[in-house]
């Protein structure tokens, strides 16, 4: 049996410091879940201890580095999840993944890394299988707000209409807060990759990319590249630079469905800059912006530029204050084969990239230690909504400041 529910490696990161106090202002030391912190400084993790108070001296510690399989041994033979803020994952993250699926432990990150996730997905799947390891990718604002919206709507049209929304659009209304260091190093070491393997690069464009492979003909699936008019929306959109890894979860979740909402379901993430000629200009501004940024970053002389004077560091982030007026304020709008349609909304509290992530992907790894025994899942590799569906909907709504919302439409 595992001394511990959860162990948190990467517990003297940014965003993993945040994910132990969440942790500690939910259950303390000795609360109903068992939880320990995890990373390569013994010195570090006492100094996060410290930041939580006198009493968090009692939270256990696991001094584990990510390129030593024995201490990762070590630590996960002593737990039921691994939480793992440890990224770019693609660098650091294989060994941990590769431990947890040999040794039947459920794990959890907060990687947005397609070439990555589909690398583990083709190693590992059978392993965690027979195992009983279950593997959850993603369980941060990217894609908990992307995946558990389409659950949420999905769940609220079958209510309705007894069927599915065979096309779904996700529209990210308004948000304060910018990308974490940790997220912005996943991205330029992604395109590092997809630049120098055009296998890679080819895979990443798929939308397909993380579902089983079918015989069943697919559609191709809608992409804004640029600037358009969204009249469900009623706003000009453009896109969204986290739609490259949301659209391949929520895919992933229709096919690990036995594709539930249909083989020709159709998804899609934009922004929402507004109506009328103000809009108009905010979507050409966002649009060439990103196109921008993703062209700089993908040339290695701008990108040494970007990554030294302008883009966050891993482990840099906003003032607790910053991270408390942050928000993100989502709408998704579906429509069913007969053309009925439903909208809904998904609002979190504090900045996405910090404060929301690390109490979503908090509550994430409490679903899974407390989802065990009958009727829990087997192992392998889920998203978030598949394997926890309704009791991480609660719980989001209960802990993590999130509400899901439909809306007259």
């Amino acid at each position: 049996m595992a001394s511990y529910d959860i162990v948190v490696f990467g517990a003297t990161s940014f965003v993993g410091q945040l994910v132990c106090r969440h942790l500690w202002q939910r259950y303390g030391a000795d609360g109903e879940l068992r939880w320990a912190m995890a990373g390569r400084s013994r010195e570090k993790l006492e100094s996060v201890q410290r930041g939580l108070g006198a009493e968090a001296a009692t939270v256990p510690l696991f001094v584990a580095d990510s390129s030593d399989e024995g201490s990762l041994e070590t630590m996960v033979q002593q737990t039921r999840v691994v939480l793992s803020t440890v990224g770019p994952y693609a660098l650091y993250g294989t060994e941990l993944v590769k431990v947890c699926a040999e040794r039947g432990v459920d794990y959890c990150d907060l990687t947005g890394e397609v070439q990555w996730i589909a690398r583990m997905i083709d190693r590992f799947e059978a392993t965690a299988k027979g195992s009983g390891a279950r593997i959850v990718h993603c369980a941060g604002f990217d894609s908990v707000p992307s995946d558990l919206g389409v659950h949420f709507l999905q769940r609220e049209a079958m209510d309705q209409f007894g069927a599915p929304c065979k096309r779904v659009k996700f529209r990210l209304k308004a948000a304060s807060g910018g990308f974490s260091g940790g997220t912005v190093a996943s991205l330029i070491n992604a395109l590092k990759e997809a630049s120098a393997d055009p296998k890679v690069r080819k895979r990443m464009a798929d939308p397909y990319a993380l579902c089983p492979s079918t015989s069943e003909q697919r559609p191709r699936q809608p992409d804004v590249r640029f600037k358009e008019y969204d009249p469900d929306a009623k706003s000009w959109v453009a896109p969204f630079i986290m739609a490259a890894i949301n659209t391949r979860v929520v895919h992933r979740s229709n096919a690990l469905l036995g594709y539930a909402w249909g083989y020709d379901f159709q998804y899609d993430e934009a922004v929402m800059t507004g109506r009328g000629a103000k809009g108009w200009l905010g979507a050409l501004a966002a649009g060439g912006g990103l196109a921008g940024l993703m062209g700089a970053v993908a040339l290695p002389p701008t990108r040494w530029v970007m990554e030294r004077f302008v883009l966050p560091k891993p482990g840099e982030g906003p003032s607790p204050e910053a991270q408390e007026k942050g928000f993100f304020d989502v709408r998704l709008f579906g429509t069913t084969e007969r053309g009925e349609t439903l909208a809904v909304k998904v609002y979190g509290e504090r900045d996405p990239g910090y404060g929301a992530t690390s109490r979503m992907i908090g509550e994430v790894a409490a679903a899974m230690a407390t989802q065990a025994g009958e009727g829990a899942r087997a192992g392998g590799f889920f998203t978030p909504s598949v394997l926890l569906g309704d009791a991480l909907l609660e719980r989001l709504q209960a802990h993590a400041g999130m509400r899901f919302e439909r809306l007259s439409h």
